[in-house]
Formats: C-alpha cells, structure tokens, sequence
C-alpha cells in the first residue's frame, strides 16, 4: 500500500487514521516531499543486502547536510519575508541557504539514509519549524510532521533504518533562546512517545546492529535538555552528540558518546575554509574543502578505525567573503572549473575508493552527480 493510500482492505473508504495520516504528509511536503506511489527502485532497499548483525558504524552511508531547504527559493523566501520579519530575523540572498534540489522523500528513494534535521520554534514558540540559520523554510510542516513522513515510508520499506540527526538551530532569530523549556518538553515527549517507542530505535548510547533498527529511525542527537531534570535527558533515545562539545568548523573533532564502552563519534564539519583568505575565489575554497574532506576520509578507511562511527560533512561555504561562495558554487563548481566542485572532486575518490569502510558521507546536492550516491553505496 503508498503511503497515505486510500485503501482500507476492501471498503474503499479511508479510515480515520488513514485520513490523519494524509493529513499530516500533506502539511509535512513543503519540508519532507512526497513518495510516489509504486516506487520500487533497487536503491530503496539496499539495507535488505545486509546481515541483520552489521554493526550500523560499519556501513557507508549516503546524507544530505540541511535537508530541508530543497524546496527555498526566491519564491519561497519572498512569501515567508512577512513572518522572518516578525521574527526579527536577518535574511540573506536564499542562495546562502539552500544546499538541496531534491526532497527528503526522493533521497530516500535513492538510497540517502542519514538526514541533518535543523529545527527550531516558529514565531509563536509554540511549533518546532525548519529553519537554516535565519532562513525560515516553512511555516506549515513541523517536525512532528517531517517525523511522520520518515515513519510512513519506513513502514513500506521494513528492511531500512534512517538516521536522524537533529539539532536545535542556534541562529534564528533575535536574542530569544530556541532550546526554551517549552521546545525540550516538546523534544522529550516527541522522542518517547507512542509513535516515538514504535518508530524509533529506544536504544540509548549505542548505534547497534542493523537487525534491530529495521523499519526504525536511529537519533543522532545534536541537542542536550539542558533545562529539565538530568534524568529526562539520560531518558532519550539515540546517540548524544552534545553542542557544548561540538566544535564549530571542525576539519576533525573526536565526540565519545557512550564512555563506559568508549564508543566515539569521528566527525569532519569544516563548512568555512579558515585556512583560506577573504579575499580568494570560489576555487581555493572548493580545493582546501576537498583535501579536508578527503583527509578525513582517509582517516575513516584506516583498519585501526574499523569499528569507530565516522561522519564527514562534504558541505561547505564562504558567504561572507569578499566573492561570496554559496553552497552550490562550492559543491558544484562553475565555469572556468575543469575539475568541478566538491561533488564531482568527491566522485573521482570514490572511484578509487572501492571496498573501503568510509562511514557517513553526508552531501550538499547530493543528486549533482547523478552517481554520486551510487558511488558511496558500491564502494
């Protein structure tokens, strides 16, 4: 049955549930798209070819950075000025904000298994809404919406696991805190829930094996509940990768997540080339990006780090340089650029890179080259 069918075993008519349902994919498109009906493309149960005892830090893994600005443009932006402005939010050229042109929906579809969720509450304070930075995305899908997307399409792809990387964006508006009370009460109900104990994994502190996150979201937490009791944040399921060690701009930072089994997480995050001046173009910027990338890269492939979770973020910017370079001028090049962007620079070494575990490999554009992420699943 598609996602949001209207089929109920032979009545014809929707059920209730079904109806909520198709209501809630309806609000969340905006941010998480829509899965076409009757997909079957090979890339969408690629897990299925896995022993249920791998471990989940041993796979290469496609993801997309940002996730959710697929679908901001100038359109967008212009008619979502109104409440940014409410919100006292500095707005930028949308170009600086958008580092995706395919949905979450159709990455899913392709093979994309871990997803970098930005969320923070709207002008109300009331709903958690996607934001990158101070660009609003949207004012109608939530993440409770978004989280009901991944969960409708993982109960007709039963042989998956998606990670959810999810961060409380620190860049919204104003002098307002976005981690309130009111946004961790809002996060800890919806991560121990009823949805929440069907639909995602309620191991705490540990990646685990594959058999036991099928059909289950795994949380990669970005945010701590800094402001309810110690034993609400313990509580939560998933990884915990706090900010307050988090380092920004990081070309490598070693995260423990779990002490007592020393389990840690290897991340690259360098999305400003700092070693790069101000005042270079599009191409020093996209050649230092690509020699961290690949740096850590090779650092994930080395047999002593075999079991370890590595996370490298191949996305990058430098908008605030004298020639801005925005995130698609850095993953995908531009005229007088013979070797690309970081994609295609990043095509070239996976091509050579066969066999070897690289980990997550989380991507801006992550369809431009249209191989890119068959190229992370063949390796």
């Amino acid at each position: 049955m598609a996602i949001g069918s209207n089929e109920d075993g032979g009545t014809g008519a929707p059920s209730l549930g079904q109806l909520a349902l198709q209501r809630t994919l309806s609000n969340a498109s905006q941010i998480f798209g829509t899965v076409k009906a009757g997909s079957t493309s090979a890339t969408a149960t690629w897990m299925a070819r896995y022993p249920d005892s791998t471990p989940l830090a041993q796979l290469n893994i496609p993801g997309t950075h940002d996730s959710a600005t697929w679908n901001y443009d100038a359109k967008a932006q212009a008619r979502l000025a109104p409440v940014a402005a409410l919100a006292g939010a500095t707005v930028y050229p949308w170009q600086a904000y958008r580092t995706q042109r395919r949905s979450m929906a159709d990455a899913l579809e392709a093979g994309v298994r871990f997803f970098d969720l930005r969320f923070a509450p709207d002008v109300t304070g009331v709903r958690l809404v996607f934001w990158h930075a101070s660009g609003l995305l949207s004012e109608t899908a939530t993440l409770e919406d978004v989280l009901f997307g991944f969960f409708a399409w993982l109960d007709s792809h039963p042989t998956e696991t998606v990670l959810l990387s999810l961060k409380i964006e620190d860049m919204t508006w104003g002098s307002q805190d976005p981690s309130s009370l009111v946004t961790q009460m809002q996060l800890y109900e919806l991560l121990t829930g009823a949805a929440a104990r069907r639909y995602i994994l309620q191991a705490s502190g540990v990646l685990g094996q594959l058999g036991a996150a099928r059909g289950k979201a795994v949380v990669v937490r970005r945010f701590t509940l800094d402001k309810l009791p110690p034993e609400w944040d313990a509580a939560l399921p998933g990884i915990h990768l706090p900010p307050s060690l988090w380092t920004k701009n990081s070309p490598a930072m070693e995260l423990v997540y779990n002490r007592p089994l020393g389990l840690a997480a290897y991340i690259e995050d360098c999305y400003e080339a700092q070693a790069v001046p101000l005042t270079a173009g599009a191409q020093e910027n996209i050649e230092e990006k690509v020699r961290v990338t690949t740096a850590h890269l090779d650092k994930a492939a080395r047999a002593e780090h075999a079991r370890a979770l590595f996370i490298t973020f191949a996305s990058a910017e430098r908008v605030y340089a004298a020639k801005p370079v925005t995130p698609d001028m850095m993953a995908l090049g531009g005229p007088g650029m013979p070797t690309g962007g970081v994609n295609d620079q990043l095509a070239a070494y996976l091509r050579e890179a066969k066999g070897k575990r690289l980990g997550i490999l989380v991507l801006d554009f992550w369809n431009e080259p249209e191989d890119l992420v068959a190229l992370i699943l063949g390796l």
